[in-house]
């Protein structure tokens, strides 16, 4: 059965950003892949390239986030871990300046001293809080800067399914429940810790219900569904806003790239990515749009074509940038 407008009861313009900043996100990926690569065949040189480094892509996870962020306002807080890319165009962060950091140019967030692991944008408050659950703890800060003021401002800590089994988890949780803080942790379960299948990592099914141990709300989202996680979402905003304490997100999502670029995958069955892709979280949301009328195919294609010329467009911005100057190294990085 098709879902009707009223089973979705999303507005119409939030669904198409939905769509857009999925297209996007995609997109952005895609175009890493290319610069990241560039330079490291045929033989994988981790340090070769404009791109040096580790790289971690989040192709197929685009529904965690904006299934929550197209309910956040720019005075929100996000954290996010080293998978960091949707989060950050889901929030908003300046594309242009956002690459520019990726390649290590002087025009990027953090003058291309942070690199793709370390953006920062507090225009938008965003930020990434390192690996694992390292980000939890700052959004628990945010959302006790929030209380304390008396704002109704939401923090979003997104993190991986194995960061469910670290003491930072737990510990802000616990807090946060304690105080009954506007915080959201979304988990994005896309089936590995690095090379470690969530089956012989955690003991529960799903961490959503971890949730009953701190006396707070759960929700877990099936099959990497960009409108189920705009609802869960939804809710989870609406009791943060309210005083009503945290909420813990767990989201069925689907890694179609290794834990980073290089990564050789041997854990992976070679059927895993392709049977994934048949059920497309971006292709879902566009056949929605086009068989309830809520956008036409030349309205979707307009809108992709938004997409890829904003993301084309800051490629071209970071490549052009120039890099830091040598005696500039250590400038904003140690006060006198």
């Amino acid at each position: 059965m098709s879902m009707t407008r009223e089973r979705i009861n999303i507005p119409v313009e939030k669904l198409k950003w939905m769509y857009e900043t999925m297209v996007k996100s995609r997109y952005y990926e895609d175009v890493m892949v290319e610069a990241y690569n560039e330079g490291k065949k045929p033989v994988f040189n981790i340090g070769a390239g404009p791109v040096p480094g580790e790289m971690h892509l989040s192709t197929g996870q685009e529904p965690a986030a904006v299934g929550i962020c197209a309910h956040l306002t720019k005075d929100d807080t996000v954290t996010s871990p080293h998978r960091p890319h949707h989060h950050a165009i889901a929030k908003g962060v300046d594309l242009n300046r956002m690459t520019a950091e990726i390649f290590g140019k002087v025009t990027g967030l953090g003058k291309g001293k942070g690199g793709h692991m370390h953006l920062f944008d507090p225009e938008v408050k965003f930020s990434c809080g390192g690996i694992i659950a390292a980000g939890i703890p700052h959004a628990v800060g945010a959302a006790l800067a929030a209380k304390k003021k008396g704002k109704d401002w939401v923090a979003v800590a997104f993190v991986g399914e194995g960061a469910a089994n670290a003491g930072g988890f737990h510990e802000s949780l616990n807090l946060a429940a304690l105080w009954k803080l506007p915080l959201i942790v979304v988990v994005e379960d896309n089936a590995y810790g690095i090379s470690v299948p969530k089956s012989g990592s955690t003991a529960v099914a799903s961490n959503d219900l971890r949730a009953a141990a701190y006396g707070i709300e759960g929700a877990y989202v099936r099959n990497n569904d960009p409108i189920e996680m705009y609802l869960a979402s939804e809710e989870a905003v609406r009791r943060a806003r309210n005083g009503e304490g945290p909420t813990i997100i767990e989201i069925e999502t689907h890694r179609y790239l290794g834990h980073f670029q290089g990564d050789p995958e041997m854990y992976r069955d070679k059927e895993e990515v392709p049977n994934l892709r048949k059920i497309d979280p971006i292709t879902k949301i566009r056949d929605l749009m086009l068989s309830e009328g809520i956008a036409t195919e030349e309205e979707t294609a307009q809108i992709e074509v938004r997409a890829k010329k904003d993301v084309d467009d800051a490629y071209h911005f970071a490549r052009e940038s120039e890099y830091p100057a040598p005696e500039d190294a250590l400038k904003d990085v140690f006060s006198s």
